[in-house]
């Protein structure tokens, strides 16, 4: 899930869902918070549920936050590294094209092109981001909405799930570009099977 922006009663009730339904891991797409407000409860209720959990930041925080999280709480930071989970491959690039935490699209990119390189061995992938795809039903087919290093990166790296948040309005929405399902996560979250 993404976007929650520090709804903890949320979180609260995604660590129930995941616990009913035995997710394998729990990835939170970023914008978690919104800018500097408290992270108390948002990750907890996950690690009270003993779910393991993998996050990249959003537009709305740093690495500070992330590594705080990381730190306090034991989770997999994404952005830039990958975590593989049986034959599955995970790997990530966070922030977004607004605010204070921003990427270009080439640094986009790169980072994920630096992350999925180092993935050796693996039958599935799975690509997170914060942002979305440009030209896509995910950024509303608006020109400049969305990424082109993100689409590019699909594109060239084919995983077979790519995990993204950011545009509210297209939060459950799903696209396919070539053979991967794109999918907007969004506040309520989906659980993906790969």
């Amino acid at each position: 899930l993404s976007d929650v922006h520090g709804d903890t009663a949320l979180m609260r009730r995604m660590a129930e869902k995941g616990a009913q339904e035995k997710v394998d891991l729990v990835i939170l797409a970023g914008d978690l918070i919104t800018f500097d407000q408290p992270k108390d409860g948002l990750i907890q209720p996950f690690i009270d549920k003993g779910l393991e959990v993998a996050i990249i930041p959003g537009n709305h925080e740093g690495m500070a936050e992330i590594g705080f999280m990381v730190d306090k709480y034991g989770i997999k930071n994404l952005h830039g590294y990958t975590m593989i989970k049986g034959d599955v491959g995970i790997f990530g690039c966070g922030y977004g094209d607004i605010g204070l935490h921003q990427l270009s699209d080439d640094d986009f990119f790169k980072t994920l092109q630096q992350a999925h390189n180092s993935m050796k061995d693996v039958k599935k992938k799975i690509m997170v981001t914060h942002i979305q795809p440009n030209d896509s039903i995910l950024s509303l087919h608006k020109p400049g909405w969305g990424s082109s290093g993100v689409r590019r990166a699909i594109e060239e790296f084919q995983p077979d799930i790519h995990i993204c948040g950011h545009i509210h309005e297209t939060h459950g929405i799903e696209d396919r570009i070539g053979k991967t399902r794109s999918i907007n996560v969004g506040k309520t979250g989906i659980i993906v099977e790969i």
